[in-house]
C-alpha cells in the first residue's frame, strides 16, 4: 500500500461483519441525541462509499458532508461552522437546518438538514478527526487507502482537466500538513481499508484494523 510520506500504515487487518463495526461505533452511551461518528480519510479514499454502507446498516441515520460546509468557504477552515451549526444542536437532540454563509453569498439553494430522531449521524470529510472537534464525537473511523487508487478515483470522479489538477495541488498543500499534524490514523476508533486486500463480502463485511500504535 502506497501512503503519503508521514502517514503510518495500520496493521492487524481482519475481516469484520459490518453489523459488528456499527455496534462498536455505537457502544458509547448517549441519551436524548444521536450517536455522532466522524468518518475521515484522504480525498478519494472511499469515505462516501463507506458512509453509504453504514447508513444502510442504520436506516434511521443522517449524514453531513464537510465538503458542503467548506463549499466556497475554505478547504479545512470550517471547524467552527461545523461545531456551532451542526454538532452543538445535535448534542442537544435538536434537528439541523443550516445554510452556510458561502451558500448565501453565492446563491446556492437549499440547506444542510438532519432531522431530529436519528440514531446515528455520520459526519464525513477529510480533516474531521482533529483535536478541536474530538469532544463532540462518540466514535470515529479513519479510511486508509492506497494513494494510487485514490488518485484514480479522484480523476474518475472529478476529471483530469488543468483546472482540476490545480485544485488537487492546492488541496494537497493544505491537506498534508493538517493530517500530519493531527494524525487521525492514531486517534480513530477503527481503521477501515479503503483498498482492502483480504477477501470479504463487500455487502456485509469490512476489512478493519485497530488505530496505529494502539
Amino acid at each position: 500500500m502506497r501512503l503519503h510520506p508521514g502517514e503510518v500504515q495500520a496493521t492487524g487487518w481482519r475481516v469484520e461483519a459490518l453489523a459488528e463495526v456499527v455496534r462498536r461505533l455505537r457502544s458509547a452511551p448517549v441519551t436524548g441525541r444521536p450517536s455522532l461518528v466522524a468518518v475521515d480519510g484522504r480525498g478519494g479514499a472511499g469515505k462516501s462509499t463507506l458512509v453509504d454502507r453504514l447508513r444502510a446498516a442504520v436506516p434511521v441515520s443522517g449524514v453531513v458532508h464537510t465538503d458542503d460546509i467548506a463549499w466556497n468557504q475554505a478547504y479545512f477552515d470550517w471547524a467552527d461552522l461545523l461545531t456551532e451549526h451542526v454538532l452543538r444542536p445535535l448534542h442537544r437532540g435538536a434537528p439541523v437546518r443550516f445554510r452556510p454563509p458561502a451558500w448565501v453569498a453565492h446563491d446556492r439553494p437549499g440547506t444542510i438538514d438532519v432531522p431530529a430522531g436519528a440514531d446515528v449521524v455520520w459526519v464525513e470529510g477529510t480533516g474531521v478527526i482533529r483535536t478541536a472537534l474530538a469532544p463532540w464525537f462518540d466514535a470515529s473511523i479513519w479510511v486508509q487507502g492506497d494513494l494510487d487508487d485514490q488518485e484514480r478515483r479522484l480523476v474518475a470522479r472529478d476529471g483530469d482537466s488543468e483546472e482540476q489538477r490545480r485544485h488537487i495541488t492546492a488541496w494537497l498543500a493544505e491537506e498534508l500538513p493538517l493530517l500530519l499534524r493531527e494524525q487521525p490514523w492514531r486517534k480513530a476508533t477503527i481503521v477501515v481499508a479503503g483498498t482492502p486486500d483480504l477477501p470479504h463480502d463487500p455487502t456485509t463485511e469490512l476489512v478493519t484494523a485497530p488505530p496505529v500504535d494502539s
